[in-house]
């Protein structure tokens, strides 16, 4: 039997007070003056207690690059950040292209013991473009995946897309499609314009992105089947989500926090930590993303957690890595871009970082709301805090964070994990599976 937790006081989704009673890992009791003998109080008087966050993109590394990443490290860092279920991308090594891959990873998961790690399948075998992976095997293995994606690849060919989106379609699931095209984006360094002329870097021009949503929301319309866009970052790409939404088109779409916070004016430094695939773009995307994810045609914000040794970050900006760390920083540089800036309320946030989610990736025990009976997986966050992000408050193995130095607002106090406290006073604690 777990321990019983009474957490006392918090603000449930941001609005009115409410006591929490976690027994046996589900939330028990919720209402005021709770009394329960024997449990170990919280005290969670001025913090909001949110749905444990859920996020649909992340880079855990293992199998292959443990040099940047563990499942274990990096499961750490998401409880750091408020995150209870992470979806782990299959750029791994071997490739998360079969049953027995997936499977490893949701057991290494469970033996961290800091958040459900849910594998991700590629689309392809060996992520390469080719020809279809097992997708079948990998719904049908114990690790149920439901969502399909080349991340870090774009499914280029289009008979190969298409059969992909047929093939989901039996099971439910989805294809997440990293949306650029290789031919557009051969040797490109940054967001086309006017700064990558001025610093004499090859662009990344927005057409890049554009062109295969274009082509993919045509082709799930075709098929009848779900598509999922993985870091959208360009104006463009909100008109074009916007326009399939209106036309009945089951596609949903991510915004990365980094997309929302940060320029392309950043790279004038030729600081490695901006260099990110899709690049930081123009202000006017920035605003253009904002919109589209207050009014929902945006579904959901997604870190792209990204880690990367310090070598593929300490060197020239051609020669370094893209990819950035963001699962402890992501509910912080939220607030800063969408609450703080009156497009958001934390019941919006709720539904773009726990329900949305959780939904998208069809699971049913993630990202539920704070009430009786439900899983208690829950982050604490104290909104009255603005201070300085440090290397001291990454909990993964790598630093290659971009917000670095930068103030940010708010900070995660505790995270339970299924009734299972995984962060206290905003430290990580050590657990026993």
């Amino acid at each position: 039997m777990s321990e019983s937790i009474l957490i006392r006081g918090a603000r449930i989704d941001g609005g009115v007070a409410a006591d929490i009673l976690i027994q046996d890992g589900v939330i028990a009791d919720l209402g005021t003056g709770i009394s329960a003998t024997g449990a170990r109080t919280v005290d969670a008087e001025g913090l909001i207690a949110l749905p444990g966050l859920v996020d649909l993109h992340t880079h855990l590394r293992e199998p292959g690059y443990e040099a940047s990443e563990t499942i274990l490290s990096g499961s750490r860092a998401a409880a750091a950040g408020g995150f209870t279920t992470v979806f782990a991308m299959p750029n791994t090594s071997p490739v998360a292209d079969t049953a027995g891959v997936v499977e490893q990873e949701l057991a290494l998961g469970e033996a961290a013991g800091y958040a459900h790690v849910q594998p991700i399948g590629a689309v392809t075998v060996g992520q390469k473009g080719e020809r279809l992976a097992e997708l079948g095997a990998m719904a049908s293995s114990r690790a149920r995946v439901r969502v399909f994606s080349d991340d870090g690849f774009c499914v280029f060919d289009p008979l190969i897309m298409r059969r992909a989106l047929e093939y989901v379609k039996s099971f439910d699931g989805v294809v997440a499609q990293h949306a650029q095209d290789p031919r557009l984006t051969e040797g490109a360094q940054m967001n086309e314009g006017t700064v990558s002329a001025e610093l004499g870097l090859t662009g990344w021009p927005a057409v890049a992105e554009e062109s295969i949503i274009a082509r993919d929301v045509l082709l799930a319309e075709h098929v009848g089947s779900r598509l999922h866009v993985c870091h959208l970052s360009t104006a463009g790409s909100v008109d074009l989500i916007r326009w399939a939404k209106k036309r009945g088109i089951n596609v949903t779409a991510e915004v990365t926090p980094h997309h929302l916070l940060l320029t392309e004016d950043l790279v004038r430094g030729y600081d490695p930590r901006f260099k990110v695939n899709p690049p930081l773009r123009r202000d006017e995307d920035v605003r253009a993303v904002r919109e589209g994810l207050a009014d929902g045609t945006i579904d959901i914000v997604a870190t792209d957690h990204a880690p990367h040794p310090a070598e593929a970050k300490t060197c020239e900006w051609q020669a370094a890595a893209n990819g950035m760390v963001g699962l402890e920083s992501a509910l912080r540089v939220v607030h800063a871009a969408m609450v703080d800036t009156g497009m958001l309320e934390w019941s919006d946030v709720v539904r773009v970082m726990s329900a949305a989610p959780a939904r998208i990736g069809r699971l049913a025990d993630a990202g539920t709301p704070i009430a009786v009976g439900a899983p208690a997986s829950l982050v604490l966050y104290d909104l009255s805090p603005v201070r300085a992000f440090t290397t001291d408050d990454l909990r993964g193995r790598s630093v290659n964070s971009p917000y670095l130095g930068r103030d940010l607002p708010g900070e995660v106090r505790a995270t339970f994990f299924r009734g299972r406290q995984t962060v206290a006073d905003g430290a990580v604690v050590e657990v026993l599976s």
